[in-house]
């Protein structure tokens, strides 16, 4: 039974509310934009709920409908696969894969490949960030060994994990929003954009190529190799069959059409029925992207109320024509202006007058994705690398990443916007 009490705090929209709601949204993303709020150690986490909370202080929203405004269903789908990834994590899977590469004696080319490679496939199955977090010790060990120049692998594995995750709903936070605000089912998502993320990750090795030519080239620097070079990786056995096992149900029944937020709660749910303590799982969940991910709905759901409704959207005419080549183009500035995820909520509203929904939703998805690697500060997978490689003593710094950015996003986001807008079934 509803609260009465809540149901008092409800307003009729107003100017003065709008122009509150406005004031509000704008500090909101001015401040997420900046990362921090001057002189404070909030994050952007904090950021979306102090947002959230001004608005329902303000009684902007009542509690009932901020309520509703988070999709439940989007929550509920990254807890789960969070939850699914950190098993995998703790089994030593990627473990597994480091020391088979190693062992495959691959050149720098090679090496370059399989890098690229993994971490594209990986990242269109698990939560891109996270593979990022697993792969780059692993990545910086096998160039030490091989005394490799570790720039053209570590900026690899970074571009490869955003245009990897283009593939399904399940690769990254934004299209995990998209795919349930959108409705557009798995398998449907999965054949019109598993194909630009395939062509996306042939361009990125073509680039690297071409752009560390020099670096890939050049002899290795000798090095001795420590004990660890030949150690057996460190590996839950048992876990890591029922990892195996679960994550490929898991993806089969995505790839079946079962809903896949209940479906990742189950995988998860089968998972923590185990002898690990699950206090070593929750320690890996990314509780404040979860957290920002409730603020941000309750923050664009209240901006769309009080003030798009006002801006009669469904007559400007510009939005149904081309929604391939004017989505793409917004959301690559704004996914770099704000970050992907506050981005892809602000599209909420237009996307309900686009005559072509589901072109609009899947060129948003792979433009706000693929956006990530403009710039170094583009995504959280991205900053995921530079920190690790940091804390290894190896700087990679923003102009570095930056030359391989610009002309990867600009071929890459090009590639997506003829598929979309050439191939149609």
């Amino acid at each position: 039974m509803t609260d009465p009490t809540l149901n008092s705090f409800r307003f009729v929209p107003t100017e003065p509310t709008a122009m509150l709601t406005a004031i509000l949204f704008g500090l909101t993303y001015l401040f997420l934009a900046m990362g921090k709020i001057p002189r404070l150690r909030i994050d952007r986490a904090g950021i979306a709920l102090v947002g959230a909370s001004a608005l329902l202080a303000c009684r902007v929203l009542d509690l009932d409908e901020a309520a509703r405004s988070v999709d439940a269903a989007t929550i509920v789908l990254l807890f789960g696969m969070m939850i699914v990834v950190g098993y995998v994590r703790i089994s030593g899977f990627f473990a597994v894969v480091a020391h088979w590469i190693a062992a495959r004696r691959l050149g720098p080319h090679g090496l370059l490949a399989t890098t690229i490679g993994l971490s594209g496939v990986l990242s269109a199955f698990l939560v891109n960030d996270v593979v990022c977090v697993a792969m780059t010790p692993l990545v910086l060990d096998l160039c030490r060994r091989r005394g490799l120049s570790p720039m053209p692998y570590l900026i690899g594995l970074a571009t490869a994990s955003n245009i990897g995750s283009v593939a399904t709903i399940t690769g990254n936070p934004q299209n995990i929003i998209i795919g349930n605000l959108s409705g557009i089912g798995y398998v449907r998502f999965a054949a019109r954009l598993a194909p630009v993320a395939a062509l996306g990750l042939v361009v990125d090795f073509v680039a690297l190529s071409i752009i560390y030519a020099r670096a890939l080239s050049a002899p290795p620097v000798a090095v001795v190799a420590g004990p660890e070079s030949t150690a057996e990786p460190r590996v839950h056995r048992g876990l890591l069959t029922k990892c195996l096992c679960v994550t490929g149900a898991m993806i089969a029944l995505f790839f079946a059409g079962q809903p896949i937020a209940i479906v990742a709660l189950a995988a998860a749910s089968v998972l923590l029925l185990d002898r690990v303590r699950p206090e070593k799982v929750y320690h890996l969940i990314d509780w404040p992207l979860l957290v920002m991910f409730a603020g941000l709905f309750i923050v664009v759901h209240a901006f769309e109320v009080q003030v798009v409704r006002t801006w009669q959207i469904e007559r400007w005419t510009a939005l149904r024509e081309s929604p391939v080549v004017l989505v793409s183009l917004i959301s690559v500035a704004m996914s770099n202006l704000v970050s992907n995820v506050p981005a892809v909520l602000l599209f909420r509203p237009m996307m309900e007058v686009m005559s072509q929904k589901e072109q609009a939703w899947l060129a948003l998805a792979m433009s706000s994705t693929l956006a990530g690697n403009l710039t170094m500060l583009g995504s959280v997978a991205n900053l995921i690398v530079v920190e690790s490689a940091r804390r290894a003593r190896v700087e990679l710094t923003f102009g570095e990443f930056l030359k391989v950015g610009i002309p990867l996003t600009l071929l890459t986001t090009l590639v997506g916007i003829a598929w979309l807008a050439a191939v149609r079934y």
